[in-house]
């Protein structure tokens, strides 16, 4: 008989709410919710019919039932659940950022290690049938060597100091919040782990990374731009070209359709999976990664995404209140 796995959702915010309403899974289960607040635990429990509801986390962390410790507080709280929950003996899924730094990412994965536990980063793009599709196309229509790969992200926000947004103190900014997506995509494409060599940043009136851009090379000598602003909109399109052709990709944290163009100029469509089903992709490659069915290779992604972050906040002398304390 199958393993039915027992998540806890930590933060209940609005993607917690996606989560348990995209979650679908045979051989899973919402079994438990947590909030520093027991009434909006209960609440959140009862609206969605979970079985228990936490009213602070070391009482869940008891529950022998939690199997998989959903995290889905603001990115600058990541790590206060995941070492405790990773310590606790739970697999950890986390939405992104993972975590504020490599310093934080590296702990977080030496626990895990020693634990003998799943840690993963819930990067849909990551996971969506897309992307090796892609991949596949690449080998198959004998596409050459990569060369360059092109990530924008812009979305207008409301210029409100006190939007998480733009609040140091909650780690607010672009890079970690829309930025992350931009580099994964990256990520999703390099053949080596990239490294910076070039990036500039704009700062907020509050302080806050408003927008940046960041360009990427590998020892392969393939390189990448990263352009991300929180002033202004710009399409979540992704470019992947290789010697014989490119991908043109839109929307592609979630994206189940690219457009293939080759040096004359032909297109084509190509579809795999569907981003309304995106949620439920990761949530599956999750259990298969506990069950030892997959290898969790996203997580050498997310270091590596994750490394270019801190480094291009360094280079900008920018660090949290919260990190200067």
């Amino acid at each position: 008989m199958a393993k039915t796995y027992r998540w806890a959702i930590v933060g209940l915010g609005n993607i917690a709410h996606s989560f348990v309403k995209y979650f679908d899974q045979p051989d899973g289960e919402i079994y438990a919710v947590c909030s520093r607040s027991q009434a909006k635990a209960d609440a959140f429990a009862k609206d969605h019919q979970i079985p228990k509801a936490y009213g602070n986390l070391d009482d869940l962390l008891k529950d022998d039932k939690v199997d998989i410790v959903y995290v889905a507080t603001p990115h600058n709280y990541h790590i206060d659940t995941i070492l405790p929950a990773l310590r606790a003996g739970k697999h950890v899924f986390s939405e992104k950022a993972i975590t504020m730094s490599s310093d934080q990412l590296n702990i977080a994965k030496e626990v895990a290690a020693s634990n003998h536990l799943i840690l993963a980063e819930a990067m849909t793009l990551y996971h969506m049938p897309l992307y090796e599709k892609l991949h596949e196309f690449a080998a198959e229509r004998h596409l050459g060597n990569l060369k360059m790969v092109q990530a924008s992200f812009g979305s207008f926000k409301e210029p409100d100091p006190t939007n998480r947004f733009f609040n140091p103190d909650l780690a607010g900014g672009a890079l970690l919040d829309i930025g992350v997506y931009a580099l994964a995509f990256v990520e999703e494409f390099l053949t080596a782990k990239p490294y910076i060599t070039g990036t500039t940043m704009h700062r907020f009136s509050s302080g806050v990374d408003e927008s940046e851009t960041i360009t990427l090379r590998n020892a392969n000598d393939e390189l990448a731009t990263v352009a991300l602003t929180f002033r202004a909109k710009m399409p979540k399109r992704g470019i992947v070209a290789y010697e014989n052709g490119y991908f043109t990709i839109d929307t592609y944290p979630r994206a189940d359709e690219a457009t293939f163009t080759d040096n004359t100029g032909h297109s084509e469509i190509i579809k795999a999976g569907d981003s309304t089903n995106a949620m439920n992709y990761e949530i599956a490659d999750m259990q298969k990664m506990i069950a030892g069915e997959l290898h969790n290779t996203g997580l050498a992604k997310t270091t590596d995404v994750m490394d270019v972050m801190t480094a291009a906040r360094a280079q900008w002398d920018y660090r949290y209140p919260f990190e200067n304390n």
